[in-house]
């Protein structure tokens, strides 16, 4: 395929975007009878709406398999223009086998392709994307696409604070031609060891330090922004972006990041309060519907947000997984943007999904 340079360095970026959600959803409200609380305790409290599920025989494989195909359809590229495939997940259905080749024998790839798993909690989808970006900006990749996938299934234990944050959802994107976007090739890091978020081997569901976690996603937050920002006027430069995307345990944790992030930058309320409503709350309508998705939730927030901008509108995309790790990235939209063709796969499923009930629900957990 072409490649479109700029001086002596390529541009790259998303090519295309796949989405998929399981078929089943729950409302927050019926977990919370479920569970004998409040429904604004989910609703409001925790800003959650619906929890995506899958069925038992549906998981992170074919989450992943179908965003693939999804994004490879309406790429235009072939399979033989794939050098890498690279599945941010934890939720590994293997300790060895990488979830890629999964993606790849059901898809028919093999041959002279770099094909691996990447693990950093929620973080591991942004790893594998920059790694393709960095790839390809390498000119190791010689003219070759990578296809990278974030997939992930959330549940937690039965009565864990953290059951009605669960979700699941897969985004496949193709690393090539940014027709969607162009990724900066300069992001900002930030990473400290830390216990607020894991699940040793043999556990079924992740142990969680809630206040720890919190502290660490707003201390990584107020850090990232800062590198971004520099000597610049924080207000006026971030007014500079359409929107700003962050990656979605549930939505009010996002908003305690940004409250936290304008109290460091010396806001008042409303400052504060016009970014969170005008920059960041837009962008989690299809995170709202789907719960938590790890590594993919970041990415879905980001493809919603990318879906009608016009080509040169900038946004930023916030990722953080526990442990922990997070990065800021700077995408820019690309002529194919203001399509938001894949637009069709969310209200696809989110329209064909089946709701189920409290008690389908404890039926399907047992």
């Amino acid at each position: 395929m072409q490649e479109t340079r700029n001086g002596d360095a390529m541009k790259t970026g998303i090519a295309s975007i796949g989405i998929q959600f399981p078929p089943l959803a729950m409302p927050v409200e019926d977990l919370a009878r479920l569970r004998g609380e409040d429904p604004n305790k989910y609703t409001v409290g925790l800003g959650c709406k619906e929890m995506a599920l899958c069925p038992s025989d549906y998981g992170v494989v074919e989450l992943a398999v179908q965003a693939a195909r999804r994004a490879i359809e309406r790429w235009g590229g072939s399979l033989d223009d794939i050098g890498l495939i690279a599945v941010g997940t934890e939720t590994s259905v293997d300790m060895s086998r990488p979830l890629s080749a999964w993606v790849a024998s059901e898809l028919g790839i093999k041959g002279a392709i770099r094909s691996y798993e990447v693990k950093h909690a929620c973080y591991g989808g942004t790893l594998a994307l920059r790694q393709a970006v960095e790839w390809r900006l390498s000119g190791a990749a010689r003219g070759k696409s990578a296809l990278v996938i974030a997939s992930d299934v959330s549940l937690y234990a039965q009565g864990d604070p953290g059951e009605p944050t669960q979700g699941a959802g897969a985004v496949a994107m193709i690393v090539g031609e940014p027709l969607i976007a162009e990724i900066d090739p300069i992001s900002y890091a930030y990473s400290e060891p830390a216990f607020d978020f894991w699940r040793p081997v043999g556990h079924d569901y992740p142990l969680v330090e809630g206040p720890l976690s919190l502290e660490c996603y707003q201390r990584a937050t107020s850090e990232c922004f800062s590198a971004l920002i520099g000597d610049n006027d924080p207000e006026e430069f971030l007014r500079g972006f359409a929107a700003l995307c962050f990656h979605v345990p549930f939505p009010k944790m996002v908003k305690k990041a940004v409250q936290r992030l304008g109290e460091s930058f010396g806001w008042d309320e409303a400052t504060t309060r016009f970014f969170f409503e005008e920059k960041v709350d837009p962008t989690m309508s299809w995170n709202r519907r789907c719960g938590n998705a790890y590594t993919a939730a970041l990415w879905i927030s980001v493809a919603q947000t990318l879906k009608g901008l016009r080509e040169g509108e900038r946004i930023t995309a916030f990722s953080y997984g526990s442990g922990f790790g997070a990065e800021l990235l700077v995408l820019r939209a690309g002529p194919l943007a203001k399509r938001g063709e894949w637009a069709n796969d969310v209200e696809g499923d989110f329209k064909r999904r089946s709701q189920i009930d409290a008690k389908a629900y404890a039926e399907l957990r047992a």
